[in-house]
């Protein structure tokens, strides 16, 4: 049974670290957040508002929040830090120096957990002169005082004790860790979504759908399946009684026509850029980002309570997070 963490320090506070710094606050954890940036306070503010909303759309009871500090140095925030969340920008070299510099500070027995969408941990720890055996990979979801969902991943160097104790206070925060057993580039929810973010890239690219038709077929068909199911459940059922090897059998030779330009990637042209902007713009441009978080909140809230009385899925993540705090 690991200790009980009472201080976390995030390091870049952007989107994703802001995410985790209210996942944190609203489990009663105090958290330490260091980032240059000055719109760090705006940017947090933003984001514990709206996590705020969440939680009480989630039905579940007011929280005992902790703190939520603004340093002003990296050391001033993993010094005394029973877990560090670095959340920079996806720059190796950038992430390489400021974890080095976690290294020196971070007590001895703390995990550090990068939340990168896509480098791999092996070469995160290449500076590290201390203890690289104590970095990993902790990649959330957007939002992420929402999505449960965290990608562990250990480098070559990593021990099994802080994949351990990474996934241990993960669950303790109402997430549901997954153990990315082999070290890939991208991990494995990522890669999946690159896959589909090519596919439609072609498809703007090529003529064949805006941006806004792209989403529909996503949002409106198989998307909600996705959500509760993910691939091969669904596709067990499109099998009827014969299962997974019936859909197989009737549909697997699909998989041989050139229908996907998976393994090709559009060259990102000024013109495909100014094509995918205005669709974009025509499709919600009338909405501020401000509001359309706040829409996305609350559906994912809708969701995720749907799929908690169902017993299924990420909803039973959620009826673990009432039971902690009932």
């Amino acid at each position: 049974m690991m200790a009980t963490i009472e201080t976390v320090a995030v390091v870049g506070a952007g989107v994703i670290g802001s995410g985790w710094a209210a996942r944190f606050a609203l489990h009663g954890i105090d958290v330490k957040v260091y980032d240059p940036s000055s719109d760090t306070g705006r940017v947090l503010d933003g984001v514990l508002t709206n996590a705020r909303a969440a939680w009480d759309g989630l039905g579940l009871p007011p929280a005992d929040e902790g703190t939520v500090t603004i340093v002003d140095s990296i050391e001033g925030a993993v010094h005394d830090a029973g877990h560090v969340q670095e959340s920079a920008p996806e720059d190796l070299g950038l992430k390489q120096e400021i974890l080095a510099e976690i290294d020196e500070h971070a007590p001895v027995e703390t995990v550090i957990g990068s939340s990168t969408s896509g480098i791999r941990p092996s070469e995160l720890q290449v500076p590290l002169a201390h203890h690289p055996e104590r970095l990993l990979v902790g990649h959330p979801f957007n939002p992420v005082y929402l999505l449960p969902l965290v990608e562990v991943c250990g480098g070559e160097q990593t021990g099994d004790g802080a994949i351990t104790r990474a996934i241990d206070f993960y669950s303790s925060v109402s997430m549901k860790p997954l153990h990315v057993r082999v070290e890939i580039d991208a991990f494995i929810a990522d890669r999946l979504q690159e896959a589909l973010w090519r596919e439609a890239l072609w498809l703007v690219n090529d003529g064949v759908a805006t941006t806004e038709e792209i989403d529909d077929a996503i949002r409106y068909g198989f998307g909600l399946r996705s959500a509760q199911m993910g691939v091969f459940e669904t596709y067990r059922i499109a099998g009827g009684e014969g299962g997974l090897a019936h859909f197989l059998k009737q549909f697997g030779p699909t998989l041989a026509w050139p229908w996907t330009k998976l393994t090709d990637v559009p060259e990102l042209t000024d013109e495909l850029v100014d094509k995918l902007e205005s669709q974009s713009d025509a499709q919600s441009g009338h909405y501020r980002v401000g509001e359309l978080e706040r829409i996305r909140d609350r559906n994912l809230v809708g969701i995720l309570r749907a799929l908690e009385t169902n017993e299924w899925g990420a909803g039973q993540t959620l009826a673990r997070q009432r039971d902690r705090f009932l």
